[in-house]
């Protein structure tokens, strides 16, 4: 798999709690571009420590550097150990391990319009793109809520667009919230990231009013704290293997307890590289990558998070 060699050459700290990034190629090398909404997986620490995805927010084409920003552990559901590596271990100069951009969050270039709607640090999406929607002359509108002194991008997001609506106050926000979620021309899709209640909140007011599925696209943080789940039986009639899975353990760690080499980067549903095909049995899927379709269709599932629905799975590694 590729990996990018990449030079911390900046570090701003001037939003509490938010530390942004901004990284060059260690050679001085062209970055490869990405699509609104792409996301980074930085390797966190030591070679195969954690890895963490986060939002790109410069400009996708020929990009001279990756801007991240990173909220500290503790309001979020990013792995705890990769924010305070970034927060208090990482300086100027030092370098990082990082897989190219991937998105699961680009815009629809059908759409009519883009409401774009953000919480905290979920702003960081966004900015790529009002940036794609300013340089192709799409329309796109943003609604935004953060807490008072830590509002992300605020001065980037008025540069790039007249139709961005800031707030501090829940209440108002909300208001105008369900206003503009009623009268959107036919056509507009709805963009949203931040914590999962919020998601769940804004997606449920928007299905409400009668938006179609097809038309609210998500961009979560990673699956926040799981239940252990019950015990499970695994088979891989490829090797022969059958194992049981024990509540509080992960298919993944199991796999890889026993000598399978699967691939993954941030354990926690978000990034796809887990992905195992499934020839029998039922699963819960817990992840926040694979589409509705294909959590119907039954025949993959992540390895990271997501767990049998049955008594037992087969895979076919």
């Amino acid at each position: 798999m590729t990996t990018l060699k990449l030079t911390v050459a900046a570090i701003d700290d001037t939003i509490a709690g938010i530390r942004t990034l901004t990284l060059t190629h260690v050679d001085e090398a062209p970055l490869p571009s990405f699509t609104p909404g792409s996301h980074l997986v930085v390797e966190c620490g030591a070679r195969n420590g954690p890895a963490n995805a986060y939002s790109l927010t410069g400009d996708g084409i020929a990009p001279a550097a990756y801007v991240i920003s990173v909220l500290r552990a503790g309001t979020s559901g990013e792995a705890p150990s990769g924010s305070r590596w970034i927060h208090d271990e990482l300086a100027v100069g030092d370098t990082v391990l990082a897989r190219p951009p991937r998105s699961a969050f680009a815009p629809i270039l059908r759409a009519r319009r883009h409401l774009l709607v953000a919480a905290g640090i979920g702003i960081t999406p966004m900015v790529s793109h009002l940036r794609s929607a300013r340089l192709w002359g799409r329309d796109a509108r943003l609604l935004y809520i953060h807490r008072p002194g830590r509002g992300a991008y605020v001065d980037t997001v008025r540069s790039l667009t007249d139709h961005a609506s800031i707030h501090t106050l829940r209440e108002e926000f909300v208001a105008e919230l369900s206003t503009a979620l009623a009268d959107q021309p036919l056509g507009t899709h709805l963009y949203v990231c931040g914590p999962a209640s919020f998601i769940d909140f804004v997606a449920a007011t928007a299905t409400e009013l009668g938006w179609p599925a097809s038309r609210i696209h998500f961009e979560h943080f990673g699956a926040g704290a799981l239940d252990p789940g019950e015990p499970f039986t695994v088979r891989v009639p490829s090797t022969a293997d059958e194992f049981t899975v024990e509540a509080g353990v992960s298919l993944l760690e199991a796999l890889e307890s026993r000598g399978f080499a699967i691939p993954n980067l941030c354990r926690r549903g978000v990034c796809g590289e887990c992905r195992v095909p499934v020839s029998g049995g039922a699963i819960t899927h817990r992840d926040l990558y694979l589409s509705d379709d294909e959590k119907r269709a039954g025949n993959s599932m992540m390895a990271c998070v997501s767990r049998a629905a049955s008594q037992s799975l087969e895979l076919k590694l």
